[in-house]
């Protein structure tokens, strides 16, 4: 906004790297460069196997982070859906922050939320 009115230019560059402005080039231009993009070509086959999974990077939390972000938490903010306010998380102590990592832990075992 400081800057002032910038227009919008509606260049691009070819396949050879020369400059197209002309509405109806670009438009082919986009049309041609994303099949190129997005398809690949000389793989033959891609097995199950060799698609790498979310699951084995993924790890349970730890009672550090519940401590952490339980530490990090807003005072003088509203409470979420549970209706739980913040201070009484920060106030309740390791047995409510314990209880919290136990909850968190069995949800993501679990896959569900209560």
């Amino acid at each position: 906004m400081k800057k002032g009115y910038k227009p919008l230019t509606s260049i691009v560059k070819d396949e050879k790297g020369d400059l197209v402005a002309d509405s109806h080039n670009i438009l082919v231009r986009w049309r041609n460069h994303f099949p190129q993009l997005l398809n690949v070509h000389g793989v033959s086959e891609v097995r199950q196997t060799e698609i790498p999974t979310a699951e084995t990077l993924v790890l349970e939390v730890n009672a550090f982070e519940v401590e952490m972000f339980i530490g990090k938490l807003k005072r003088h903010k509203s409470p979420g859906t549970d209706g739980i306010p913040p201070e009484v998380i920060k106030a309740g102590g390791r047995t409510i922050h314990s209880e919290i990592h136990n909850n968190m832990n069995s949800f993501w075992n679990k896959d569900k939320l209560p």
